[in-house]
């Protein structure tokens, strides 16, 4: 570390009397991946002592872990020579335990800060972490002081740096200067972590949603030559830049619409004249309570992944709230149009489905197919048979079985598995390649047979595909290349290999367990009750057998739950939320804020289990290790 002072700041004349806090001593920061962004130096809790250090326990699967690392942004710019914030890269999937797939992620995200890659969760276990992601602040003398689960916190750290800055100028113990960040060697490409792309009618060009490097990029048939690139190159949400853009789709009248992901919006570009529009979002990212229908230019998105055209309307993989919208050009509005926001696989009735992050669209015909990535599964909507509604739609599972079952595994749709998949295309005989980006591999759905197989593989990370004319093209993410395939008329043979997460179950015992959701409000801020309840807890299980009491929702952030007699394993869905805001009687208008976070949890039941499931949502659960007397 590269320290602008020699020492301590010399404490003021006077400063505000600091909060009392739990002081838990941090444990050791240790990954077996090593140090990123740090110019090949590993670094301890020492050496980082006299600053305030924020831990960011994320995967890069997760689009809540996203979410959050552009919360941080402007925490970290503001307090620079005071925090430094630390990725702890803790893998769900197998793939995300691969060094150079965390390499390429930090570079893909633009995470301008150090990385610990710590493959076997060994700093995720030493801090008791249960969901992705998490934040732990750690005070400039060593101690954790607070630890917040999902997003919306960065109001909650803010506030809590300044007290952090104010109590240990103070005392002598806060120490400014530079961080440890080095940043990368850039690499000089024509294409930056690819996400989508179309052929363009007429030419028969590609165009590419070139996501690193915030822009559009026109190809001619080769893949290879530039033609064009569209947007500034600047994250931004001006009339001529994008911040990430994932999926496009042709619409009717010649125009691309483009889900531009990180504006939460979505645009249009005309190939013709050149020019972009934004038809639907604000800029500002959808939170509970926000309107779910409307005027497209006055309702929140949350991450558009994916954008497709059926049934006279642009679907939306609404990615960042696990839902399908869609977005009517007639009427210039939005909508929900299938899911909860609840993350999970359950079919049904589209508005009861639940989603786990679906990212890539693909029409065909009377289905609209979906890649649920977080699932590891192909899902489809159509028309629900019993329906005369136009708007009568039901959602349906061809492969995948949940959120923690994944794998490359060829064969019956029932007992096949996906990694990841983000992309799905469909192709001219009725069947569907489906993108399996954490298997490198595009893999093949027939509807007709029940089967699947796989295409191809040594793909990087596969997350969309286009036909052209006999050929598939790809978009090879992590190769940064489009790749042109000729469709195979037999599959590749591959060894089938299964997977669970790599996160360990947490053992309960039988019959009672109590579920605490611990969450305190900032400083300064009180739950808002003026209008009801508000907090929120919505409880399940899979297999749904696993709980015997306890199920469903309900208003306290506790919850005695029964567990079923004979049933050894399962996972518990929690998602809870709570509404905080300003403790000022004088503020007519107070300020609020959301804090709301989804939990998955695996657990095994066993004789010496655990009688209590804390999970933190925002503080300390006080039933600690030892604290410092």
């Amino acid at each position: 570390m590269n320290d602008a002072s020699s020492g301590p700041v010399p404490a003021p004349t006077s400063a505000p009397a600091p909060r009392r806090r739990t002081r838990v001593r941090a444990p050791e920061l240790v990954g077996k991946g090593g140090w990123l962004n740090t110019g090949d130096t590993s670094y301890t809790l020492a050496d980082l002592r006299g600053r305030i250090v924020v831990l960011d326990f994320w995967t890069f699967c997760c689009i809540n872990c996203l979410h959050v690392l552009d919360e941080l942004r402007e925490l970290e710019e503001k307090h620079r020579d005071t925090v430094v914030i630390i990725g702890v890269h803790s893998p769900k999937f197998v793939h995300e335990a691969e060094h150079q797939a965390v390499v390429d992620a930090v570079e893909r995200y633009e995470v301008h800060h150090p990385v610990l890659d710590d493959p076997e969760l060994a700093t995720w276990k030493q801090y008791a972490v249960r969901a992705w992601p998490t934040l732990v602040v750690i005070d400039p003398e060593g101690y954790v002081v607070a630890q917040h689960a999902g997003e919306g916190h960065a109001h909650a750290i803010e506030k809590l740096v300044e007290e952090l800055e104010a109590e240990h100028a103070a005392k002598g113990t806060l120490r400014r200067g530079d961080g440890p960040y080095v940043a990368p060697e850039a690499v000089a490409t024509d294409l930056r972590f690819p996400g989508k792309a179309v052929v363009l009618p007429g030419s028969g060009n590609f165009l590419v949603s070139d996501s690193t490097r915030h822009q559009l990029v026109e190809l001619e048939p080769d893949g290879e030559s530039v033609v064009r690139r569209i947007g500034t190159g600047g994250r931004g949400f001006g009339p001529d830049s994008f911040s990430e853009p994932q999926g496009l789709a042709l619409l009717p009248d010649g125009t691309v619409i483009v889900a531009d992901t990180v504006n939460h919006a979505l645009r249009t570009y005309d190939p013709v004249s050149g020019r972009i529009a934004t038809v639907a979002g604000t800029g500002r990212q959808w939170w509970q309570g926000s309107p779910t229908s409307g005027p497209a230019l006055e309702v929140d998105l949350s991450s558009p992944w994916d954008v497709a055209w059926w049934a006279d309307r642009v679907w939306i993989a609404m990615a960042g709230v696990h839902q399908l919208w869609t977005y009517d050009p007639a009427t210039g509005t939005v909508g929900v149009a299938a899911g909860t926001t609840n993350e999970g696989l359950v079919d049904g009735p589209a508005g009861e489905a639940w989603f786990a992050q679906p990212s890539g669209l693909a029409a065909a015909g009377d289905r609209l197919w979906v890649a649920d990535s977080e699932t590891s599964a192909l899902r489809y909507v159509e028309r629900a048979p019993e329906s005369s509604d136009a708007d009568g739609f039901v959602v349906r599972t061809a492969v995948g079985t949940g959120l923690f079952d994944f794998g490359h595994r060829d064969g019956a749709a029932g007992q096949a598995l996906l990694q990841h998949p983000l992309g799905v295309t469909a192709l001219p005989d009725g069947s569907v390649a489906v993108s399996d980006t954490y298997n490198h591999a595009l893999r093949r759905f027939d509807p007709a047979t029940g089967e699947v197989t796989t295409l191809a593989t040594d793909l990087r990370e596969p997350s969309a595909a286009v036909l052209a004319g006999d050929d598939i093209v790809v978009v090879e993410s992590a190769r940064h290349r489009l790749t042109r395939l000729r469709l195979p008329d037999e599959a590749v043979r591959v060894e089938s290999v299964a997977h669970r997460t790599r996160r360990a179950a947490t053992e309960v015992a039988p019959g009672a367990l109590r579920l605490d959701v611990v969450f305190t409000a900032p400083s300064g801020q009180k739950l808002d009750t003026r209008y009801g309840p508000s907090t929120r807890l919505l409880v399940s299980s899979t297999p749904a057998g696993l709980l015997a009491e306890g199920s469903g929702a309900g208003t306290d952030l506790h919850r005695d739950l029964v567990l079923a007699d004979g049933v050894t394993e399962g996972v518990l869905h929690v998602s809870a939320m709570a509404a905080s805001c300003d403790d000022d009687p004088a503020n007519e208008y107070p300020a609020c804020h959301v804090h709301q976070q989804d939990w998955g949890v695996p657990i095994q039941v066993t004789p010496t289990g655990t009688t209590r499931l804390p999970l933190v949502l925002a503080g300390m659960d006080e039933p600690r290790p030892t604290p410092e007397a």
